[in-house]
């Protein structure tokens, strides 16, 4: 299914940065405004031809797909409203951090179809990474067709295991954050080290970005790609001997995707 051939309704609930950021690619890629309706009390505006209300209707379109978007401390707040307008026609793909499977369906009910996503911020360039999560009855249907509704957001990739999304969620989702926080690093010790700081950035981030897609396009894993690139008593090979130095590095973003992962464990306990 293409998206611009879809006739499904789309009603999202809550449209901040990331359902925002998601609906405008949504729209870039062909999507039908008219199929979309946003509902969130504090939006002022919404794309032309995209319907906007402060408040969840009386009834849904017939087979709307429901993107739940607000904050997870809404969830006890919205799940009364939006529960008795569910049925088996529905599928409600929840970007709730923290919130599983099975607590949305003890607030929403047992009707629906419930899929579990976690994307990441670079989906607005339609170079993001979405992962997905469903069980029980339909799960394999319900992710088919949100893998093709999430397919202009960047790479989608199914998990089986919901105890993994934590995992995932600190890798992809929070990721970017952390990639940022390198390029950063790059561009500011460049900068103390006599480079103009615009100039140092510039140079960071275009180092980043075409070393991530010679990565992405070779066949050689980046560890491989890394050691090819410095020779022996070289300044590459120099500067990668101080990186893997008590295998600093490694020890450094393990300890970084543990402390997050283990957040989001916290998170999904107080959201039961």
């Amino acid at each position: 299914m293409s998206i611009s051939g879809s006739d499904r309704p789309i009603v999202m609930i809550g449209c901040g940065n990331m359902a925002g950021a998601i609906l405008d690619r949504w729209l870039a890629s062909g999507l039908r405004p008219d199929l979309v309706t946003v509902v969130d009390p504090g939006k002022e505006m919404v794309a032309a031809g995209v319907t906007l209300v402060k408040a969840l209707p009386a009834a849904l379109p017939d087979n709307a797909t429901i993107i739940l978007g607000v904050k997870p401390q809404l969830l006890p707040d919205v799940a009364p409203l939006l529960g008795p307008l569910l049925d088996e026609g529905n599928i409600v793909i929840s970007m709730l951090a923290g919130v599983t499977v099975a607590t949305l369906r003890a607030s929403l009910g047992q009707a629906a179809r419930y899929v579990r996503i976690m994307p990441n911020t670079p989906v607005a360039l339609g170079k993001g990474v979405c992962v997905l999560f469903a069980d029980g009855e339909g799960a394999d249907e319900a992710c088919a067709f949100a893998a093709d509704l999430l397919q202009p957001l960047g790479l989608v990739e199914r998990i089986d295991d919901e105890a993994q999304f934590n995992l995932v969620t600190a890798l992809t989702g929070c990721g970017p954050a952390f990639v940022f926080r390198y390029v950063d690093a790059l561009a500011s010790a460049a900068a103390a080290l006599g480079l103009d700081d615009a100039q140092a950035l510039r140079l960071a981030i275009a180092t980043v970005e075409g070393s991530s897609a010679l990565a992405a396009s070779s066949d050689d894993a980046p560890g491989v790609l890394a050691d090819r690139v410095a020779s022996k008593g070289g300044m590459t090979r120099e500067g990668l001997d101080v990186m893997d130095a008590d295998d600093r590095l490694n020890r450094l973003i393990a300890d970084t995707l543990r402390a997050a992962q283990t957040r989001g464990v916290e998170l999904e306990k107080l959201a039961r």
